[in-house]
Parts: structure tokens; sequence; C-alpha cells
């Protein structure tokens, strides 16, 4: 892989940046260029400030990173939500107006990110979204960076052009001047800073001058700025302003004009005058004075230094007092005189119109005297404008994500000082402002950061000279103050002031040294004061800048020239005249301050310095020191301290060798340089280092020795202790190494070798046991500095040698070392290192802070010299530390690699042998792997943490992104998966949040290996394979997005999170640790205005607000338990700004559904190299494949992953459909069906389609491989049942009562579908082939795929979910309605019936409950069922005692019972179901069951046969015991029977009803009828009151319940509407032999003559009825129709009612009736007559029942029957309509009817004892009378009888 450091640098690695001068420091002085070369020091500090900073670019590490990914919202479907139709509408609905915004908004849109093409492959799935930008989604290189211990920090550029290091830069410019009386004459003036507590002066004077309106040529001086530095806001610092004008003319217009109380105007003369005087008049006098607070004291509610509104930086500007403020705060408020502030944009113009006038001249300390009379105020106003400046060497680095410089925050809040962060207002509004006003700043960047143009005057900041900085500017001037001149008489005196360079002639001119006041003039020869105008004690507040000369010599002095001037026009302009001089030596008075008092001479003579001639001259006032002035020096080149002073003069002479060879003398003063004071010492740091590395590169051993020990010495006693932070690298050192050092710019030999040789001297020393004094600790504690110095030596270096021979844009080749200085290093190194390994184990913080410095000199040395040099260093290091070591120990090493791994070219690194790849890698990810293993949870926790964010770091770098580098990058990292898999017990012990990020990086190394490497990692073993799987499956489980709990349910392991690191607080478990840090950082600032996108706090994404109700009792109460555990972390959610917790899940839904997608692309990877059998797994079961799948299918998954899934899974199936569809997969499949129907429900239609194309696969596969779907239906019956229990089936409506879920009718619907021929667009929207349901197996053209077996399929399972749809429906009346909940129960159990475990689960609900309702008999039935399920399994394995005549008899008992044994029951061989739990004895136990429940019933036969199939079980098995018990309960229930029949009243088991539903309300019962078996006690009332309180019950309010009294045929529709009918009608059985035309009536006893099965499926019922339209009529218009019911199967049945399938009826005539009478009568007695009885002993209830039907037969006043038949046929009128035939017939019938009742007369006389005499008389009797009744009618009678 070529370097990419093309990018680097094009071979330059240093970057010079170049020094600009200040404005107002003209070119610093002519003296300054004479030669310099015999002043080594000079040129050596005027290099220091003049020298270009070389800056090396790549030493803090250089990462461009390309553009985060934007994320879509990933949209995770319930079954109840579609969230992807919302969006789509809502998309829809916006899109119009909304198009330009679009870039703004989080894209909550429902774009895809990639919609899986129509294509078949998927492997476009795999190069979708990776899952580790979403897992650190807000990496931040430079933050991650920051975290590493000792970590190098960069300072930005030394202020240069702004000569101060922080604090506050105010620009100042004066916009006009107006009085009352009217601005007639010009006027200038100076402002500067004043200190008004210390009564200083803080800056240099800014002159500005302001003409009349008609005399402006153009507006000359007013454009000008002043630019003003400040360290900190502070109420004592204040702008001091001072007018002056033309001295007053004597007699002229005096000043006082412009003071008037009383407007007044000045008139056109004095106006002239003015204007004609000031013209002529040069000389100033002072006017007036003001000064004007900057930041007003305690007035804003105790809020120290925070300004008040009425100081021109005031708060107004950031918004304190409204929103607005900003753009308009025109309040106008005053401050002891009238201060208006107007603001535009950042700026703030104060009016000053307090100014005070003043009478005489004055010096500056004065002004504040209580003495002093405050003069009247000059009745005008002064406008200025006031800035606030930025720095304006702000990087571009600090541009923050906002867009606002990231320093923009820090200066709004200089400007309302710190009033944001303690606000006692409404926070937030302020912030908002402030960070306005900063993004007004960043737009006026551009206009003010040229503050540096000419334009703008810098004034000089006098503190600079007291500060403890470095200097560095060059600047060296002098500032004369003259004070006070008392003479005796009064003058009006001015001050001229020169610099000479001798006293040898007066008239020579002096040095042009002077600055001007006017811009742009060069430098003058002198400078004057004010005029002091009239007075004997003239006073002064003018200000002299004098540029000094580079070398003072005893001869440069001051020359001060006092002048009188008449004020007065004569002729001509007034002169000045001489008065006298005095003279200031400079060499005399170098101090910061001075004041001085001098003597006025009259005249200077020549050579007026010399001692000697001082006799001579003439002073005034007796030579007293009449005139004080006061001298300010501020120099940069000129050292005030004398040791430092010495020590340059020594430098000099060394250098210049003009000293004497020892050197003894530079040795003191390099000795003597420790005991200076550290702000001297800081301020000349940079010159004096630089010397002093100088005499170490090139000196004597001696004095590299001294400058070495007196640099370390230096640096840790002064230096380092001035660092005003504590911070271990002090800011100046790294100036000093960043910018300033430039190895003396290849003026000499590098310092490097010489650094390296003096310092591995003293540790090779040290090691060896010679005392080496303090010094050898101090220089560990200043280690940086020297390493970080050796590189940069040895950096330039490099640069310089191939700086001009180097062809463009080829890589500067690394320095070569010259053996000895790499041998030195090498030892250094090693000293160095065992100082780490020894204090590390006292634990010394010391040792932490070396262990990083060595580790930054290895990175740096990387850039420079070969890294395979380097590569030994590490391997010493490494040797050190080696294997799992002590924790502190360990720590080092892991910040060690930590550091060097980030290097700029750690990618690129070679490895230790040629043939080695990357060293750095393979070092690291062995001790990675190491620490995983670790004991020290935060140690792991590090390495885990390194590991992502180097991934991140290659990954995100613009330089590899082209897939051949990420490719070479995941080879890279690939060994560490393999030590992984060596030993994954390691990775087992991390903690949820470890396994998240090493499983991060290992979903990112293998998206990025090719397959041939991933292939390689399959063929080792199958176990090995197992165990990549098994990551995977953890994969699938650490980054589940669950979206109702937080993870608190799932949880990290039980062991504390470490504790080390101040625990973030956990916004999400998914994420990396570094969001969480992230986002809490983020709600710091979250009221910082808005976040990039504009969003506003009201303006949340429909994620937010869509339904996620809980759609399960199971998920109700796992959300309610997550909210409970996790509240921790939800609270914490919660407690985000919606933006930010918007952003939070955005992220994490879009890591799982990266995940889950690599993980599927994966998978389909292996299952194509599974399907060339080119790597070692399990073939036989694929298991692999299968636990990845049902991994992803029981996870919530979002819509974007079941798009990608469907092709992945279609194309799994064509290679290994064998495979999965075999027995040994049934788990899986049955899982895979579960979850397809599962996805069937879901209210999504993307979703809900794929589910139908899935099943459809499967279906397909069945057909495939075992040419028909039994199986597969076996497994989706048993699938759906289990669906069932965890769908809501039902909901409420709003009455209370439950109608179908929509899930319930999607399911269907989905179903339905499933067998729908027009499925081809199905498959194309989900991005199959049409042709991929054909199932055509290999070689073969014949498609087996038939849609009839998909239809009954899919009939099938329509079936079950009805079945389940109506049990749940009875859900609330199940207790009440017993009938309903049976059929629920049994419907269920036909419906599961081709899956033996269901069918018999259902069929046993189903007998309990019939239990409950004491139905025995169809409790019995449900046995008998259920024992038939078994036996019919076991007859179809052919493993049981029955054969298939066993399973016919017992089938007559229960006719559900089925005699096909077909391969069905064995097909539902499903895991944990079917026949394996069929046995002959669980047959036998529910035989015993049915045995039992038929007793109860009374129903004895049925107890027979079901012994008779137990018996031969106990035969086979030969127990006899058991048989013997058989044979007891045979004989027993063979007893019962007879009992029974021997029973004078007939054995009924129970009464029958015929029950007719009529009425909307009864649904699906409607215009049904039902033949009900009830118990044998309830009669016609029980029944009618039962049935109507259970309807009464389903009945609202608009329906009422009637019940048809009468048993006739119902026409529904002539019912009336809103009101329900019931017709209930008692019926009876119908023998199966039995003749329905026979006219008898039917009495139930006469049948039961034998022992028979009742086994009934046909009811009749006879109906009495008139054709004549009469209710009722005589006999011989009674007609009788007969219905005969026949019944869906027979009772008794498994449930309490049959449906009525058929209904047909007979019509009796009326004579027909009578005959039928007559007849039943006959049988009913001669069947009493003809009866065996057994023995004699029981006549008693022969008698008994004799005697009741004669009674019945003969008495004649008891039955009218016989008699009112031949009244009602015999006689008159009918008898003449009746056919012959039919008369015939009744004659015949009444005639056997006497016979039969004779006979029976005389048996009765047989069998009567004494007390039935009278009975029989009274028959006998009877019997005579009837007879002669009858002969009216038929004479034959008589002779009959």
């Amino acid at each position: 892989m070529e370097p990419a450091a093309a990018a680097a640098g094009e071979g330059q690695r240093f970057k010079r940046i170049p020094r600009q001068a200040w404005s107002g420091n003209l070119e610093l002085d002519p003296l300054l260029n004479e030669n310099l070369e015999q002043w080594p020091h000079l040129n050596e500090l005027v290099q220091c400030y003049k020298a270009d900073f070389v800056k090396d670019d790549g030493k803090y590490g250089r990462y461009e990173s390309v553009a985060p990914p934007s994320f879509q919202n990933q949209i995770f479907e319930g079954p109840d939500t579609d969230i992807e139709t919302e969006l789509q509408l809502g998309n829809a609905r916006h899109s119009k107006p909304e198009d330009a915004t679009e870039d703004d908004t989080p894209s909550t849109s429902g774009r895809q990110i990639y919609e899986t093409g129509s294509s078949a492959s998927s492997s476009k799935v795999h190069c979708s979204l990776s899952p580790l930008p979403a897992y650190e989604p807000a990496f931040d290189w430079e933050n991650e960076r920051s975290l590493i211990f000792g970590q190098r920090v960069p300072e930005s550029l030394p202020a240069i052009n702004n000569r101060f290091l922080h604090g506050l830069k105010i620009t100042v410019k004066v916009l006009s001047l107006s009085f009352q009386a009217g601005l007639v004459e010009p006027f200038s003036g100076t402002i500067c800073l004043y200190n008004r507590d210390r009564r200083e002066k803080l800056s240099e004077d800014f002159y500005f001058h302001i003409l009349p309106t008609d005399m402006q040529d153009a507006q000359i001086s007013l454009d000008r700025r002043g630019v003003f530095s400040l360290d900190a806001p502070s109420p004592s610092v204040c702008l001091l302003i001072q007018l002056e004008k033309a001295a007053t003319e004597e007699g002229g217009v005096t000043p006082s004009v412009y003071s008037r109380k009383e407007p007044v105007h000045l008139t056109e003369k004095e106006k002239q005058k003015l204007q004609v005087w000031s013209r002529i008049m040069p000389y100033k006098e002072s006017f007036a004075w003001a000064m004007i607070p900057l930041f007003e004291g305690n007035h804003a509610g105790g809020l120290g230094d925070a300004a008040s509104p009425s100081s021109p930086l005031a708060p107004s500007i950031s918004g304190s007092s409204s929103q607005d403020s900003i753009v308009d705060p025109i309040s106008k408020l005053t401050l002891d005189g009238k201060l208006n502030h107007y603001s535009s944009g950042s700026s703030v113009i104060v009016e000053i119109s307090n100014l005070n006038k003043v009478k005489e001249s004055y010096i500056e300390d004065s002004l504040h005297d209580p003495k002093r009379k405050v003069h009247k105020p000059v009745k005008g106003v002064l406008r200025l404008e006031v800035e606030k400046l930025h720095d304006s060497h702000n990087d571009v680095d600090n541009v923050s994500e906002g867009g606002s410089m990231a320093n923009d925050l820090n200066d709004a809040g200089d400007l309302n000082n710190g009033r944001c962060s303690r606000s006692s207002f409404d926070g937030i509004r302020s912030s908002l402002n402030s960070s306005a006003v900063a993004q007004k700043y960043a737009h006026h960047n551009g206009k003010i950061s040229d503050a540096d143009n000419g334009d703008n005057f810098q004034a000089f900041d006098f503190r600079m000279m007291t500060r403890s900085e470095p200097f560095s500017q060059l600047f060296h001037c002098l500032y004369v103050y003259p004070l006070t001149v008392s003479l005796s008489r009064k003058r009006n005196l001015f001050i001229r002031v020169e610099l000479r360079k001798d006293d040898s002639d007066i008239r020579k001119p002096p040095l042009e040294a002077v600055h001007p006041r006017e811009r742009n003039t060069m430098l003058q020869k002198w400078g004057h004061t004010q005029i002091a105008v009239g007075t004997r004690m003239a006073s002064y507040h003018d200000e002299v800048k004098i540029s000094l000369p580079a070398l003072l010599t005893p001869q440069h002095h001051l020359v001060f020239t006092f002048f009188h001037v008449d004020l007065q026009m004569k002729l001509e302009a007034p002169k000045p005249v001489i008065v006298g001089y005095s003279v200031l030596p400079l060499s005399t008075h170098i101090q910061l301050l001075s004041d001085v008092s001098l003597p006025i001479l009259r005249e200077l003579v020549p050579h007026y310095l010399q001692e000697s001639g001082k006799e001579r001259m003439d002073y005034l006032e007796d030579g007293k020191t009449v005139f004080r002035l006061r001298l300010r020096l501020c120099s940069s080149l000129f050292p005030v301290n004398e040791r430092i002073r010495d020590f340059f003069v020594e430098y000099d002479r060394h250098t210049l060798h003009t000293s004497p060879p020892w050197g003894s003398e530079l040795l003191e003063a390099i000795n003597s340089l420790k005991n200076v004071e550290s702000t001297a010492l800081l301020q000349f740091l940079q010159p004096i280092l630089n010397m002093l590395l100088h005499l170490i590169g090139d000196g004597g051993e001696t004095l590299q020795v001294a400058a070495f020990r007196a640099m370390v010495n230096i640096l840790t006693r002064r230096v380092q202790q001035e660092s005003p932070d504590g911070a271990e690298r002090n800011r100046f050192l790294i100036n000093y190494v960043d910018f300033a050092f430039d190895d003396f710019g290849d003026r000499q030999a590098p310092v490097y070798p010489g650094l390296s040789t003096v310092w591995g001297s003293l540790a090779r020393s040290k090691a060896k046991g010679y005392r080496v004094g303090p010094v050898y600790d101090d220089v560990l504690a200043m280690a940086w500095f020297f390493l970080e110095l050796i590189v940069k030596s040895m950096g330039l270096e490099q640069s310089r040698l191939f700086y001009h021979n180097l062809p463009l844009g080829e890589d500067v080749p690394p320095l070569q070392l010259k053996e000895g200085v790499f041998r030195c290093i090498m030892q250094l190194f090693d000293c160095l290192l065992t100082e780490v390994h020894e204090r590390c184990k006292k634990g010394l913080s010391l040792a932490k802070r070396l262990n990083s410095t060595l580790a930054f000199f290895c990175y740096d040395l990387l850039s420079i010299i070969e890294p395979r040099q380097v590569f030994e260093l590490v391997s010493l290091y490494m040797d050190k530390f080696a294997g799992v070591c002590q924790s502190v120990l360990h720590d080092c090493k892991l910040t060690f690699l930590q550091i060097i791994c980030d290097h700029d070219l750690f990618v690129e690194m070679p490895g230790r042998d040629p043939s080695d790849r990357n060293y750095l890698s393979s070092v690291l990810i062995q001790e990675i792997f190491l620490t995983l293993d670790h004991d020290d949870l935060s140690q792991r926790a590090k390495a885990a943490r390194i590991l992502v964010v180097l991934i991140c770091k290659h990954e995100f770098d613009a330089r590899y992104q082209k897939s051949e580098d990420k490719l070479y990058i995941a080879q890279l990292y690939f060994p560490l998966i393999g030590q992984i898999l060596d030993e994954m017990p390691v990775f087992y012990n991390l903690n949820a949040v470890e396994k998240r990020e090493v499983l991060v990086v290992i979903l990112q190394i293998i998206r990025n290996l090719d397959d041939a490497t991933l292939i390689k990692a399959w063929q080792q073993s199958i176990a090995r394979t197992r165990l990549f799987f098994k990551l995977l499956e953890e994969c699938i489980s650490h980054f589940e997005h669950n979206k109702t709990g937080d993870s608190m349910l799932l949880g990290a392991s039980s062991r504390s999170p470490d504790v080390e690191r101040p625990a973030s607080p956990k916004y999400s478990e998914r994420l990396s640790p570094s969001v969480n840090a992230y986002l809490s950082e983020a709600s710091r600032h979250e009221i910082r205005g808005t976040p990039e996108n504009g969003y506003m706090w009201n303006r949340v994404s429909p994620q937010l607000s869509s339904p996620n109700q809980p759609y399960s009792l199971r998920e109700a109460l796992a959300q309610a338990q997550s909210s409970r555990i996790g509240s921790t972390a939800r609270a914490l959610r919660e407690s985000l700004h919606p933006v930010l917790r918007q952003k939070l899940e955005l992220w994490e839904e879009n890591l799982s559904t990266a995940v889950s997608l690599e993980v599927l692309g994966i998978t389909e990877k292996f299952s194509v190299a599974a399907g060339t059998r080119s790597i070692t797994t399990d073939y036989a079961k694929l298991d692999c494949i299968t636990s990845i799948l049902m991994g992803l299918l029981s996870r919530s998954q979002p819509l974007a992953f079941w798009k990608a899934f469907l092709p992945v899974v279609y194309n799994i199936f064509n290679l290994h459909g064998a495979t999965l569809m075999a027995r040994e997969n049934d788990r899986f499949l049955k899982q895979i069906a579960f979850h397809l129907l599962r996805l069937a429900v879901f209210r999504n239609d993307s979703i809900r389609k794929r589910a139908v194309v899935g099943l459809q696969i499967l279906v397909r596969n069945s057909f495939n491989y075992f040419k028909n779907t039994t199986r597969l239906r076996v497994m989706l019956t048993i699938t759906l049942s289990e669906l069932m229990s965890d769908v809501q089936v039902t909901q409420m409506k709003s009455d209370g009562s439950l109608e179908e879920s929509g899930e319930t009718r999607r399911l269907r619907k989905s179903l339905e579908e499933m067998a729908d021929v027009r499925s081809k667009d199905l498959l194309k929207d989900c991005g199959l082939p049409v042709t991929a349901l054909e199932a055509a197996p290999e070689g073969s053209s014949d498609n087996r795929w038939s849609w009839v077996e998909v239809k009954h399929l899919s009939k099938c399972l329509v079936q079950a979910l009805d079945a389940g749809l109506e049990h749940a429906l009875l859900g609330s009346v199940v207790t009440l309605d017993r009938y309903a909940a049976a059929e629920g129960f049994y419907k269920l159990a036909m419906a599961y019936a081709p899956v033996p475990d269901l069918h018999i689960m259902w069929l046993l609900h189903l007998c309990d409950a019939h239990q409950e309702m004491q139905s025995w008999a169809e409790a019995a039935q449900c046995a008998v069922a259920v024992a038939g399920v078994i036996m019919q399994a076991l007859v179809g394995r052919n493993d049981a005692v029955w054969s298939k005549e066993h399973v016919a008899s017992l089938r007559k008992i229960c006719p559900i019972v089925s005699t096909d044994v077909s391969a069905e029951a064995s097909a539902a061989e499903v895991e944990g179901y079917g026949a394996s739990k069929l046995t002959v004895d669980s047959a036998v136990k529910y035989l015993q069951l049915a045995n039992k429940l038929f007793a109860q019933a009374e129903l004895y036969h049925f107890c027979a046969s079901i012994q008779e199939l137990i018996i031969p079980v106990y035969k086979s098995r030969r127990s006899y015991g058991q048989l013997a018990k058989c044979h007891t309960s045979l004989t027993n229930i063979y007893e019962s029977i007879l009992e029974q029949e021997a029973s004078p009243i007939p054995f009924i088991d129970a009464t029958y009803y015929r029950v007719g539903f009529y009425g909307e309300r009864f649904g699906k019962l409607n215009k049904k009828e039902y033949v009900f078996r009830e118990p044998r006690d309830v009669r016609l009332g029980d029944i009618m009151e039962k049935l109507s309180h259970i309807y009464e019950a389903k009945m609202d309010g608009n329906h009422t319940l009637h019940i048809i009294p009468d048993s006739r045929q119902v026409n529904a529709d002539e019912l009336q509407p809103g009101v329900c009918y019931l017709q209930i009608t008692a019926v009876d059985p119908v023998m199966e032999d039995e003749d329905l035309g026979s006219r008898r009536e039917r009495i139930f006893s006469l049948s039961t003559g034998t022992v028979r099965a009742r086994v009934f499926d046909r009811f009749l019922f006879d109906t009495p009825f008139t054709k004549n339209g009469k209710t009722q009529g005589g006999l011989e218009d009674q007609w009788k129709r007969r219905t005969v019911l026949q019944t869906e199967g027979s009772f008794p049945a498994l449930v309490n009612r049959l449906l009525v399938t058929k209904s047909e009826s007979l019509e009796f005539s009326p004579v027909e009736n009578a005959i039928g009478m007559i007849e039943t009568r006959t049988a009913a007695l001669r069947n009493e007559l003809e009866e065996p009885r057994s023995s004699e002993g029981d006549q008693l209830p022969r008698l008994q029942s004799l005697q009741r039907i004669l009674q019945g037969s003969v008495a004649v006043q008891v039955n009218s029957g016989v008699l009112s038949v031949c009244t009602a046929f015999l006689s008159g009128e009918p008898a003449t309509r009746l056919r012959s035939q039919e008369l015939q017939q009744l004659i015949a019938a009444l005639l056997e009817f006497m016979a039969v009742c004779k006979r029976a007369i005389r048996v009765h006389f047989r069998l009567i004892g004494e007390e039935d005499q009278e009975f029989h008389t009274q028959l006998v009797n009877g019997f005579q009378s009837l007879t002669a009744e009858l002969s009216h009618y038929i004479p034959a009678i008589l002779s009959e009888l």
C-alpha cells in the first residue's frame, strides 16, 4: 500500500510562520540596522524577535476525517405500528413547501439508506451502513487524544500581533466633537487607559485631531482607531480623554465660550478671529478632560466585575435588558453627565457630555486630587465608538461544530463578564444572545482582524514590562514625561525634548528618534509639550516617545529646551524665546520607571556633559532642581537585570573569542543566572535558552555541562514554577520548542548530538551509581522539553538536508543518524525506561508522565529516522514491560502503545524484518489481547477503548477510503479475531460494555476483509467456525435495539463497572462510552442556542410520538419491569434535550440495523462458501447458519433489515434447502415458521408481504424435498398455536364486548394471500426472481408446486386461526354459556387435528369442561377420542397390541376416530411434538378414564366395549392381576345392564331437545337448529329457563328475547326484527331399525328390548294440527305431523349439542291417527302379556303394569279413547268421508284391541289375590259395558268376542 504521505507535507514538514511587527512600531530603529555581528547577544536577541516561527506541522498529529455519514431513521415496527406509511404520508405532505430545507433537518424522513434492488443477490446489502459510525457517532479524534495520559497539548501561536497573551482588546475611534457654541477651531487630544485607583497610566497615548467642519479636507484623522489591551475587566480601568486646543490669544476669544450656561452661538467675528489665530498658533494648551469607566463597579446586583449598563462595554450589548438589545438597545442611561450608548453590531457608541474644562495646566496625577476644584462642564459632546476586539489570531482549528468560533463563547462571556454563567436573570436568553453577539463578531472579524493595518494605532501596553512572560516583540523605547517646572516669574512655558548622541556641539542636529503625533510621518528630531499659560508653576501631562539606539553609550543623553512664547498677534506670528536647558544622560537612568529632578541651565557649552565643565555652567533659580520629569523604559533588547547583562557580555566575549580561553567568567555568569529573579529571567527566556543551547551545541565539555545544568535549573526552578496553571508542560516552553526554536537557522551545527551526549553521559553516570545531584531528578521532570528539542533539531536537520534537492512530491527520506548518536539515544532511552520502571513500582506520578514523554519521543522519531530504528526502542520497552505485569506498569504500557499507535503513518509502518507486516500493529494486538485477560477491570476497559478509537481513526481517515486500503487495515487487525477465537473465555469474561467494544471492532474488521481471508478463517475446524458464529450471535444480542425499556434488563454482567474513571452518566448502553461523555457535555452546553440543524425544542420527530402501547400482556409486564429497573438510564435519557435524545435514538437504531445487516451479510457469504464445501463446518445441521438466522429473527429488527432478509433467506434455502428442511433441523424450521407467522401479523405492509413470501418459500422447499406439505402443515399448525398465545386475538369494543383484533385480521389475510395464485408481483416487490416458487428438483423439469395443496394448507391454518379466535371471543362468557365454551374447545381440537399433541391437549380441555358440567357421556367421548388418536398412531407405527379392527371397534363408540391411519401422525414428529409421547400406557390411561366416565353416565354397554380393548394389552403383558380386575369390572358392567333392563320403568340415559335460533344477535347461530342432549332429569321448563338465562345476557338494549311456545315450522322472514326467538321442543331419539312411517304412537320403552349401543343421530317429534284453521278440533279434524331430524354426527358426541343437518316431515290424517292410537294400545297390552318372565317370583311387577294398562283401556269412564274414535269416525257424516279401506282398518283395529283386552282380563284373574278381587270385578264390568257401547257402531263385535 503506497504511503499516503504525499498528503503529509509534499516533503516539507515544517511550516514557517512569518512574524508581523505591530504597527506603530515603525522600522524599529535605523540604529538597529548597523552591523550587529560584533554584538552576538544583540544579534541573538534581534533574531529572537524577528525570525519566522518554525512549526512542525505533524507534531500534534494530523488527521483529516471524512464527513460523518448521515444517518437515516431506521423504522422499527411493532405488530401494531405502521410508521413507514405515516412517514411517507408525512413526507408527501411536507415535501412541497419544504424542499429547500431538506438538508437542515435531521433525516427523520423515511428515505431508506439503501433499497435492495430487485436482483436476488444481496451482496449490495453488505455494502450498506457500517456499524462503526453509529457506534461511535461523535468520534472526535482530538478529544480522544486529549484523554491519553500525558497528552501534549499544542499552544496557539504566541500572540504576536497583539502583544498580550490574554485579556481583552478594545478599539476606540473618535467620531465627532460638537459644542453648543459651534466647532470652529481645530481640537486635538489623547486617549489612554488609566487605572484610577492606582493613578497609573496603563498604556501610551493615542492622539487624535478634530478639525472644524469647514476646515476638514477629508475626514483625516477621524478614521483612525486606537487599539488598547486589557488584562481583565476591572471597574478601576478607565479611558482618560484629554482635549487640547490652540493656546488662547490674549484678548481673543476665551475658551469659556464653550462652557457658558445660556446657549450662545459664536458671532461671525468671533469665529473668524478663532480661525485665523488657530492657523498661526502651532502651540497647544489643555482644554478639557474626561474619565470614562469602561467597567462599572458593584452596581449590577453584586456581580463584582460585571459591567453596568452605563459603562460602554455594559451588557446592553449582550442582552440583559431585552431580547432584542443587540439590534437596538438605545437605552439612554445617564452617568453623572449624560452618556448615551447607541450600538451597532458589536461596537458601542459612547457620547461623552461630561467634559471637564480646565483652567490651568495640570499633571495627570492631580486630576483626582480632592483639593482640585472641578471646573465648569463644557457644553458639548464628544462621540466615540468603543468596540471589543476579537483575538485576531484565532486559528481555524478552533471553529467548533456550531460554526462560530470556539472562543466566541468565552468572549461573549467576557462581554457580560461571566454574567451568563451566574446570571440572576433568564440564563438561556442571555447566553443565546451572547452567542449571537459572538456570531456578529465572527462576521466583523473580517473588518477588524486587520486591526494591524496602518490605520489602527496599537497603544503599547505598559504592563508588558512587569508581566512574567517572555517578550515576543522587539521594542526599545523611552517614554519621557515632563511633569513640573517651577520658576520665579510667570511665563507661557513649553518644553522641547530631543535625543543627542554626544555633547560635542549643540548646533549639530539631534537624532531622529521622537515619535510624531501625526500618522504616517517619519521619526522627528524633537517633540513639544503644551504651553502652560501664564504661570510660575508650569505643569505638564504630555508624553514623548523616543526610540532608543540598540547600544546605549554613556554619551547618549536627552536635552530639554524651555521656551516662552507671547500669545499676542503683533505684525507677525508670535516667536518662542529660549529660557533655558536641562540635560539628562541616559545610561545612568536605565530602570523601568524613574522620577528625576534636574536644574535648568541658561546656556549649553560644548562638552556640557563632562564633569570638568560643571563649574562654568550658569543655572537658573540658583541651580535648584526645579524641573521634575518621569522616564519609563520599555525595551526587549536591554535587560534591566545586571546578571543577565553580565551573561550577555560574557557570551559576546566568548563567542568573539575576546576573552581568555578558559572562560571562567562565562562559567560564573552562567551559574549566576540561577539567581536572577524570575520575571526578568522569563522576559528574556528565549534568547537565554538559545545562547545556552548554543554553548551546549559547540562549547567545550565543561561549558556544555555547565550550560546544561544551568538550563535544567532555570527550567525547573524558575520557569516551571511560574507555570500559571500548574500544567506539566509550561506553555512558554511549549511555545519555545514548537515555534521559536529553529536550531539557529542553519547558522551552526544542530543541537541534538551535543544535547543527547551531555544528557546521556549524565544518565550513564547515574546508572553507574555516581552521585549526580538534584539535577538528575530535575532533568527527568523536564525530559519532555529536552526530548522535544532533540527531535525538532533532528527534524530541522532532516528537512534542511533535503530541502533543495528533493524532487517535487517525493517524501523526505528518513534521517540517517550517526552510529554514535543513535547509540547514545538508545542508552539514554534505556536509562529513562529504567527510571519509569523503578518509579512506577513506587507509584510516583512522575513515572507515568515520563512514560508518556518517552512514548511521544518514539512517536516523533517515527517521522524522522528510519522506523526500524525506532522499533528497536519500542522492543526495548516491550522487553522491559513484558507480559502481564503489575497494574501500574501495565497501564504505562498501554499508554505508551496508545501514543505510538496514534502516529499518522501507523498503518504504513513496516515490520521489524523486511518480511513481516506492520510491527507496531502486531505488538498492539498482542498487548491488547493480553490486557483483555488482565485482572484489572480499568485496564480492560482501556484496552478495548484503545482498539475502538484506533479502528475509528482508520475508518474515518480521509487517506484510507479506498477499499484496498480498508482491506489492508482489516488484514492488519485480523489476527486479533484469531486470538479471541483461540481463547474465547477471555472474551466471555469481559463485561457488557467491553464486549460491545470488542464486537464492534470485530465486525468492522470482518466487514472490510475480502472473502478469501474470511474463508480461510472458516477452514480450520468445525469448532472454531462455530465459535466465530458465536461471536456474531453475541453481536446480535449485544446490539439489539429495544425501544421500550432501556437495556438495564439485559444489564451488564454482575461486575461493577470500572471505578477509576469519573463515571459519566450512562445515557445509552448500546453505544460507545464516549457518546455518554459527548451527551453530558452537550447537555451542559445545551442552552447555547440551537444545534447545527436549527431544530428548536418543539419540533420532535414522528419517532417520538409513534404509538408503542404494549401489544401483549407479556410485553406490558416487561415494560413495567424495565421502567422500574432501568429507571436511572431512562431518567437520564428523558432529561436530554429532545434534539439530543433524537440523535441518540437515531444512532442506536442505526447501530442495531447496521449490526444486523452486517451479520446477515456474513451469514450469506458463509452459506455461499458452504455451498461449495470450501470450509469446515457441520454440514449435517449447518448450525452456524441456523443459529444466526434464529438470533436475527428473534430480535426486533428495522424495516431495512426485513427488506434485505428475504433474498438472503431465499438464497440460503436454495443452496442448503435439503439440510435445513431435514428432521434434524426441525427446531430451526419451527422457529423460522414462527417468526414468519409473527411478522404476518404486522400492520406494516412491507413486512407483512415479506412474511407471506417467506412462508411461500418454505412451502416451495417442502414441495421440493418432500413432494408434499404434510410436515410443513404440522409445523405451521404448531407454530400458529404458539403464536396465538402471544398475539392479542381480540380487542374490546366500546360497549365492552370483544371483537376480532386487527392482528387476527391481518394474520388471516396473510394466510389467505399465501395461497393466492397472483403472487408474482409480490415476489418482485420483495426482490426475488419471479420463478422463485417453482419447485423442480435437480435435473428434472416438472414443477412440483401445487396450488391446490397450498390452498388446502392455507385453509387448515385459517381454520385453526378462526377456532382460536372464536375461543377467545368467548372469553367473557365462558362461564355462562357452557355450550359455546365446549364448542370452542371442540373446534380448536379439530383445527389442530394434524398435530396429535395439540389435538389431545384441546380434547382434554374439552373433557375437563364437560366434567365440570357433569356431562359425563360427552366427557367420556373425549377420553375415547384421545385414546383413539394414540391408538391410531401406535397402529400406524406397528408397535402396539392393537390392530385396525380394534380401531374400528373404537370408532363405533366415537365416530370421530378416523380409520385411515395415514402418514400424517408420523409426519407430526416435530421436535417437542408428535408421536414420541404416544405410548400404549397413555392409551390405556385414557381408555380407563373413558370407562369411568361412561359408568358415571350409566352407559354400561360402552364400558363393556372399552374393557374389551384394554384386555388384550394386559394379556400381551401377562399382567394377570390387571386382567382379573378387568373381568371383575366386566361382570359388574353386565349386571348393571341386566338391572337396567329389568326395571319396569324403561331406562332413559338422556333427554333431547330441539332448539331453533332466530335473530341477528345470535350471530353464527342465527336461523340454525340444534339438538341438545341434556341429563335425563331435565324437563322442558328447565331447559327453557337455562337457555333464556344464557341468551338474555347477550341481548343489548335494542333486542329482546322471546320463546316460541309451540313446535310448528317457523318462517324466519315473518318474525319481527329486533326480537330474538328461541323455539324449544322435546324430541325422541330414533332407533336404528325403527319404521318411521308407522302411524302408531311411539312408546319409547318398547324399543329397549335388547342391549344395544345408545348411539342416536336421528330424532323425531309429533305435532298435532288441523287443516280447517281451528286451533283445536275433534278427533275427526286432528292431523299429526311427524318431524325427523338428522344431526351432524351422533350422540353421545364430543359436545352437548349438534347441528341439525336435515329435517324431514310426514303427515298423518285424522283417521290414521285414530287407528295408530288404537294399535299402540293393543301393542302395549300384547307386549305385556307375551313378555317372557324368568320365574314366578316377579309376578308382582307384572301385575302392576298390567293393571295400569288395563285400567287405561277398559274403564269406560276413564278413557273415552276407543269410544270417542267410534263416535268420531263411525257415526254420521265423517263415516261417509272415509275410504272403505280406512274403514276396514279402523274396524279391524278396534276388534283386535277388544280381543287383547279380553285376554288380559283373564290373565289378570289368574294373577290377583284376595285384595284385588274388587278391582277385577270393576274391570270385567267396564269391559262388558264397553263392548255394549261398541256394538252400536260395529255390530259384528258381539259375535267376535
